[in-house]
């Protein structure tokens, strides 16, 4: 093969990628919109309730409380809309760097009534200066992925635990998602990261799983010379590890195979 059929084929190769990625973008998206727009109808009942409240009260201190609560739920609409917004246009592959708590405190907005009404109760631990350098839009839609699929995987509720260190000896900065879900068998785990490989189910509507999202979770970590790695439990749950260069680490870029750990149960 010739370098200038070698890069054609890398381009188009890049271009599809890109697409596929979009497409995993919009099903997001998708699956969101029905939390979010419940979110915001409690925004507006919050907003109504207290602006009739601070209209009918001539006392100062109530009428400051009550437009305290509706400048509260406008700020947290601001921010949804805007949290929504950057990721469903960011379409740049420009690389910035940013602190990977924030990032995920961001995302976890996105979600949050989603999780609520599936009753997920969400536990963070950061450690301070986890920073790398990422591409925004594409690290979001690596969680939202492994949140929403971990929120699908305790379909009774339970609890997801987030946490987000910086290993300086090491070089690594680490993102974990871990649920307590039902788990993944052996026989599934071992090809969990294969394109169109999954084992949702189509509904009604004609939706269900392209077996698309894991594989780009994957693509996406190892461009930012990373680490994606699954260990699951059945009947316990299951842990998504991701592993990002340090900002201002000297460890040489790296793009291991995926390893696939089932635990004994």
């Amino acid at each position: 093969m010739s370098d200038g059929t070698r890069a054609a084929l890398e381009q188009q190769i890049a271009e599809l990628q890109q697409q596929l990625l979009e497409s995993q973008k919009m099903s997001t998206v998708g699956a969101l919109a029905s939390s979010i727009t419940h979110e915001f109808n409690n925004i507006l009942t919050t907003v109504i309730n207290y602006a009739k409240l601070g209209l009918r009260h001539k006392d100062e201190d109530a009428r400051d409380k009550a437009f305290n609560k509706i400048l509260a739920a406008g700020q947290r609409a601001s921010r949804i809309t805007t949290g929504m917004l950057a990721y469903a246009r960011n379409k740049s592959d420009r690389k910035d760097e940013i602190d990977l708590t924030q990032l995920v405190e961001e995302v976890l907005l996105l979600v949050e009534k989603d999780l609520e009404v599936h009753r997920i109760k969400v536990e963070v631990s950061a450690q301070a200066d986890a920073r790398a350098n990422v591409n925004v839009g594409q690290l979001q839609q690596v969680l939202l992925n492994l949140i929403i699929n971990a929120r699908q995987a305790m379909e009774a509720g339970g609890r997801m635990m987030i946490g987000i260190k910086a290993n300086r000896e090491e070089g690594w900065a680490e993102i974990s998602v871990r649920d307590t879900g039902a788990g993944i068998p052996a026989e599934n785990l071992r090809k969990i990261f294969d394109r169109f490989f999954t084992t949702k189910t189509t509904d009604a509507q004609g939706q269900g799983g392209t077996g698309l999202g894991l594989a780009l979770c994957r693509d996406v970590i190892e461009a930012h010379q990373g680490r994606i790695r699954v260990e699951s439990t059945v009947g316990k749950g299951t842990t998504f590890t991701l592993k990002l260069p340090l900002v201002g680490s000297s460890i040489q870029p790296l793009q291991p195979p995926v390893r696939a750990v089932q635990k004994a149960g």
